[in-house]
């Protein structure tokens, strides 16, 4: 009797796919988003937001089309307008003119930034200079760096902290940006404290636990797959930080904004893909590049063990909802910010 023959799967095609856990939103992105989204319920369109609300070019078509507009500077948005500024943060100068010209302002500026922006101002009231690691241009730096006028020197390598030149280094500190690599900005602070023994560290590591889980699944995945593809858009910071850990740690990495980005020969004799997505990331666009490599070849999905994320952060006060479900009314005051 012929027994039916089962196909057998090429070697030169992809076979498992693992998913990192955790991966894509955090809770931060997950609540700038929702103000914004909440915004649109209350007041309507259009919405204006400073700057993308979070990095990842998926997220803001979404809100554009929903009647949210993206601006960088505030001559864009009209007299009377509702504003939202970015889950990144915005300095005090942009702060203070956004109040002056009288907005309905709702601060989604992440939380564990805010932290940050809070002991800037602490220790700049008892005489500390400061010393940021992160990189230049990024909005979250500059952000930081704009709660002063002075007295905040920006590094972005070991390089750098020889070069800089502080007024004095009594008292000096240190703050991070929040989605940075563990491991570089690990390096850069022992550079930092090697120069300058006394400077003091934050309180608790300014790198986000969104970021770090993320970095730390990754290095868990490497070493069990034969390429990592990491779902990010090319402005976001931790996203790049995850293909550059991979790669770092041998394993070939690329990053895409969506499924369209894959390119085939990328599997040419890969057995088994790593899979994780930036914080900034949304499932959906997880499930896509799923589907887009199962059409390759890919007959299973894992999910990895890993850390499972509870944080979940307060709303301003305007945006709250009632018990039905409907943004609640707290009377006809020009700005709501978060506390």
């Amino acid at each position: 009797m012929n027994k039916s023959v089962q196909p057998v799967p090429s070697v030169n095609l992809p076979q498992e796919i693992l998913l990192a856990e955790p991966r894509g939103f955090c809770a931060g992105v997950d609540r700038a988003i929702e103000i914004v989204e909440r915004a649109l319920s209350k007041f309507g369109a259009p919405i204006y937001v400073r700057h993308e609300i979070v990095h990842n070019t998926y997220v803001v078509n979404d809100l554009k089309q929903k009647g949210a507009i993206f601006i960088e500077e505030l001559d864009d948005v009209p007299p009377g307008a509702t504003l939202v500024f970015s889950a990144h943060g915005v300095s005090k100068a942009i702060q203070y003119e956004a109040e002056r010209r009288g907005f309905q302002i709702f601060d989604a500026t992440c939380p564990l930034v805010t932290k940050v922006h809070v002991e800037v101002a602490k220790l700049n009231k008892e005489g500390y200079e400061f010393i940021m690691i992160g990189h230049k241009g990024h909005p979250e730096v500059e952000g930081t760096m704009g709660q002063l006028d002075s007295g905040i020197h920006l590094v972005e390598d070991v390089a750098d902290v020889a070069r800089i030149a502080p007024r004095q280094t009594d008292r000096l500190a240190v703050v991070t940006q929040t989605t940075l690599s563990v491991d570089d900005a690990a390096e850069i602070s022992a550079a930092v404290r090697t120069r300058f023994p006394n400077v003091r560290a934050p309180k608790q590591q300014d790198i986000c636990y969104a970021t770090q889980n993320r970095q730390d699944a990754v290095k868990v995945m490497s070493p069990q797959v034969d390429i990592v593809i990491v779902v990010g858009s090319p402005t976001s910071s931790n996203s790049n930080r995850l293909r550059e850990l991979a790669a770092k740690l041998g394993t070939e990495a690329y990053m895409v904004d969506d499924a369209s980005e894959l390119q085939e020969s990328w599997f040419e004799g890969k057995s088994r893909v790593g899979l994780t997505a930036g914080a900034s990331a949304p499932e959906v666009l997880v499930k896509q590049v799923i589907d887009r490599i199962r059409a390759l070849g890919a007959v299973s999905v894992r999910k990895m063990d890993g850390i499972e994320e509870t944080i979940k952060f307060p709303l301003p006060k305007g945006l709250k909802l009632d018990a039905q479900g409907h943004v609640l009314d707290l009377g006809d005051s020009h700005l709501h910010q978060l506390g």
